[in-house]
């Protein structure tokens, strides 16, 4: 699987892409928005890591754009650990919100975690063919 690190933070970026690059993910890296925006519109990824504090554009208006037109998972990993900067991240469409300093095993389950739930979305989705229709989440074929 692909993740994006869009993290303006060089020693974690590179820390995040050894690490994940271990656990067997394809791992990219952008240190400023408007990068991190550019890699995701010209690649697919499963997953992305964002900051929120970048240079050139903020955390914020990422997960925006990335909410117009993709269901692609995003955790914010941001020291900003205030709550209304936690319910602001979640309410724009982040799927997990994570406070540095962090430990690395809980971001890895916390990635697993968000991707499974994106498995279980794409299972629940009917399949079609010409006018069949197979429905396995009510178990049911029209």
């Amino acid at each position: 699987m692909r993740v994006l690190i869009i993290e303006d933070e060089i020693k974690t970026a590179e820390y995040l892409q050894q690490g994940l690059s271990e656990c067997g993910y394809t791992v990219d890296y952008a240190l400023t928005g408007v990068d991190g925006i550019h890699l995701f519109r010209n690649h697919q990824y499963a997953l992305v890591l964002l900051d929120v504090n970048l240079p050139e554009k903020d955390g914020w208006s990422i997960l925006q754009e990335i909410r117009l037109g993709s269901d692609t998972r995003v955790i914010m990993l941001t020291a900003s650990g205030r709550l209304s900067n936690k319910v602001k991240g979640l309410d724009l469409g982040a799927d997990d919100y994570l406070v540095k300093p962090f430990e690395f095993p809980e971001l890895v389950a916390r990635i697993r975690s968000v991707l499974r739930r994106s498995e279980k979305i794409t299972e629940t989705e009917a399949l079609k063919i010409a006018d069949l229709e197979i429905d396995s989440a009510r178990h049911c074929v029209y």
